[in-house]
């Protein structure tokens, strides 16, 4: 039961990216929570794949080969063959690396930060991590999820906002958003600007510097950020200090080269892309919502932004377009592609490379930005 999905909503059939399931083995909030589901982990231990590579992977990397096909062992149906409820008790990337990672006796180090949770006003829940070096203030880093808008929860994209906390040293808030079908759109985008704004005014509650606050996401939440600071900008609201968007649902067309290139890949494709608009938008006509549609929105004075893609992704062309729209816009941006992986591969740093990688690229571009 858990998950790592995202969101990939596109025009005439808005695209939803998923992955499988949404739980997690963990529950709840814990304080000092030291163990990280996929943070970065130095392994002289290095996966191998049982079986030839896929037909559409010839360039697939060992490592993530390996993953993937551990999460096809479990068995689980499609997702869009399941009802929501369903989908969130399938397995998930994070699962297959856990498994992978004790079947290989591949250890997991301790990161130096404390975990715990918080209700904020609005019905929200969010998870805070806090660096346990130093008194503050820290940089604050507002995090949101994947998951299609419809399976993610917090324990299952645990890695990535703890991977960050302790890479940059910044508290990170990373926030339960509401999920469709329950909470069709745009409840999610409502509840992103809602939980920033909270982090806006609460930053010194919880050890954060109110004036360095950056935004960042992976796909659906990837989305997320940047919308969330366009609503800063247009609301007069101090806008972030950077966005870090990773592999994001940004347009609205399902036909563009990744998505046809790409239309069979795993762990994410069309046929859930299908599956997640049904649940996630009231009505198509919503895939053309600036919203929805990154690239037809008013992009200029946003922050500058770090925008990461990879290979094996029907969403590879949402995030190069992305960048070239806000490069137009004025924006100052920075990309990265790694080669080999497929769309879930960041926070699996401790068994695949790309993903270490890429998290300290990541690290580094918001390091940078709070001038540290």
């Amino acid at each position: 039961m858990k998950e790592k999905i995202l969101l990939g909503l596109t025009g005439a059939a808005l695209c939803l990216a998923a992955c499988s399931g949404s739980g997690s083995k963990t529950a709840g909030d814990t304080t000092t929570k030291d163990t990280a589901i996929m943070a970065m982990a130095d392994s002289s231990k290095s996966l191998k794949p049982k079986s030839p590579k896929p037909a559409w992977g010839a360039d697939l990397k060992p490592e993530m080969q390996a993953v993937l096909e551990k999460l096809d062992s479990y068995g689980d149906k499609p997702i869009p063959q399941l009802t929501a409820p369903e989908a969130r008790k399938n397995h998930t990337p994070t699962d297959a690396v856990m498994d992978l990672m004790k079947e290989n006796n591949i250890l997991m180090p301790a990161l130096a930060v404390d975990t715990t949770g918080k209700d904020i006003p609005g019905g929200l829940h969010v998870r805070i991590y806090t660096p346990k070096s130093g008194n503050g203030p820290f940089p604050v880093i507002v995090y949101y999820h994947g998951g299609g808008f419809v399976i993610a929860n917090l324990d299952v994209y645990d890695a990535t906002p703890k991977t960050l906390s302790d890479m940059v040293g910044a508290v990170v808030v990373s926030v339960a958003y509401r999920l469709a079908p329950e909470h069709k759109f745009p409840a999610a985008h409502e509840d992103a600007y809602t939980a920033y704004k909270w982090v806006v005014d609460n930053a010194a509650s919880i050890k954060g510097d109110p004036q360095k606050i950056a935004l960042a996401g992976e796909s659906a939440g990837g989305n997320l950020a940047v919308n969330t600071a366009i609503k800063a900008r247009d609301k007069g609201v101090m806008l972030p200090t950077a966005i870090l968007t990773v592999y994001p649902v940004a347009q609205s067309d399902m036909n563009t080269d990744s998505y046809i290139k790409n239309a069979g890949d795993k762990p994410l494709n069309k046929p859930m892309m299908a599956w997640f608009v049904k649940n996630y938008l009231n009505n198509m006509a919503e895939a053309k919502d600036p919203r929805i549609n990154l690239v037809a929105a008013n992009l200029k004075g946003l922050p500058t932004t770090t925008i990461i893609t990879d290979q094996y992704d029907p969403l590879h062309d949402d995030g190069t377009m992305l960048a070239d729209k806000m490069k137009a816009a004025g924006v100052n941006v920075d990309t990265k592609n790694y080669d080999g992986v497929t769309h879930e591969f960041f926070g699996m740093g401790a068994v695949v490379p790309q993903a270490k990688e890429a998290e300290t690229y990541a690290a580094g571009q918001l390091k940078k930005a709070f001038g540290k």
